[in-house]
């Protein structure tokens, strides 16, 4: 029996709640407590679930934890995630990984110097999905992949979320605060990054908040691009379109990810979620549809009856990591380059100019159903 790791969360914000909730899904991790500026709103979070709400410095002193969440606003994920590292303590952060790569850069030397595992935010490529696309990659379906497109796009957070100002300044934007699902799916399909290049905009000085809440009918100003368009070239050769925006009312890209092999075309489903259809063709045939949904990690399980949630995956994955002397598979080193390739894609925009990345990454080792077995088996 491997021992169950206890977890603390930093940060009580509206994600905290799926992370309590999906923990059970995975009998090596408890959260036991949580803790967060606002002392009254750990309290409120802890109650619901039935866990200790703790200060901030009293979580990272207590020795029953071992690893820590960050769950905090992106212009803090780098000093909370030092701090749970400097407290002898495995963390595993919200993305943004951080907001500059010197920064990334930093976090990962700490943990490779205590000797603690650090992972980042989004884990759904490990869900049924992402790792049925993989599987089809590696099995040479479409061969090799030459070429490809993603789109993001919406009217932004503005219509849904009761305080979206943070979203549209530096951290936030289209490209830190959606990307990093597009693009760890892409180091997940094709691996490391090698230059970027890209031009980019703001649609709106403001944005009218019409979400329900205190700002509704008030106004945020944007401090950071909004419509971003890039070209992504891997180092083994492919070539990937990214168009990111909150400046689109309504548009026709059905499938978020399209990859152009050799000897076909792939079609991958929505990276912000675990499950999802695959669709690949062979040259001109006909789409053939993979319905992952029987892969690991891959059935509708989540509240609405439509989607694979399986957030805490990665926290989970890291841990088993952790007890196997293994890297994770969102790694900080993955979280790293994902973030050296979205700060590219905002610099190479503003210096009007391709940008080499700094960093590299070896692709996440496949999720088998063994992992899946062991990550779910009561341990």
């Amino acid at each position: 029996m491997t021992k169950v790791h206890k977890i603390g969360l930093i940060g009580a914000g509206n994600i905290s709640a799926a992370y309590l909730k999906l923990a059970p899904l995975f009998p090596g991790t408890q959260i036991v407590a949580v803790a967060d500026i606002v002392a009254e709103a750990a309290k409120a979070r802890a109650d619901q679930f039935g866990v200790r709400a703790l200060t901030i410095d009293g979580l990272l002193g207590d020795s029953e934890i071992d690893t820590v969440i960050n769950l905090t606003i992106p212009s803090a994920h780098y000093e909370v995630s030092n701090a749970i590292l400097s407290a002898g303590k495995h963390a595993y952060s919200e993305k943004p990984f951080a907001l500059s790569v010197e920064d990334g850069k930093k976090l990962v030397a700490l943990a490779d110097a205590k000797g603690l595992k650090l992972g980042s935010a989004p884990d759904t490529f490990l869900g049924g999905a992402g790792q049925t696309a993989r599987k089809l990659l590696d099995e040479g379906k479409i061969g090799r992949v030459i070429a490809g497109t993603m789109h993001v796009m919406s009217h932004g957070m503005e219509m849904w979320h009761p305080n979206p100002g943070f979203f549209f300044q530096p951290g936030g934007g289209p490209i830190l605060d959606l990307g990093p699902y597009y693009i760890a799916a892409l180091i997940n399909l094709l691996g490391p990054i090698r230059t970027v290049t890209a031009v980019a905009t703001k649609g709106f000085e403001d944005r009218l908040v019409t979400a329900e809440g205190p700002l509704k009918g008030k106004t945020v100003p944007v401090g950071t691009p909004t419509t971003i368009n890039a070209i992504l070239h891997f180092v083994s050769g492919a070539q990937v379109t990214l168009t990111a925006s909150w400046d689109v009312w309504k548009h026709g890209h059905v499938n978020p990810i399209e990859l152009y092999g050799s000897e076909g075309t792939m079609l991958v489903p929505d990276p912000n979620f675990f499950g999802g259809s695959v669709r690949y063709s062979v040259e001109r045939g006909d789409y053939i549809e993979v319905d992952s949904s029987e892969a690991p990690f891959g059935k509708a399980n989540w509240e609405d009856g439509k989607h694979a949630n399986y957030r805490m995956l990665g926290v989970a994955d890291l841990l088993d990591a952790a007890d196997q002397g293994r890297e994770p598979r969102c790694s900080g080193r993955v979280a790293l380059h994902a973030l050296d390739a979205m700060v590219s894609i905002l610099d190479s925009a503003a210096q009007e100019k391709v940008i080499t990345l700094s960093t590299t990454t070896e692709r996440p080792a496949p999720l088998t159903q063994a992992d899946a077995d062991r990550f779910t088996a009561a341990r």
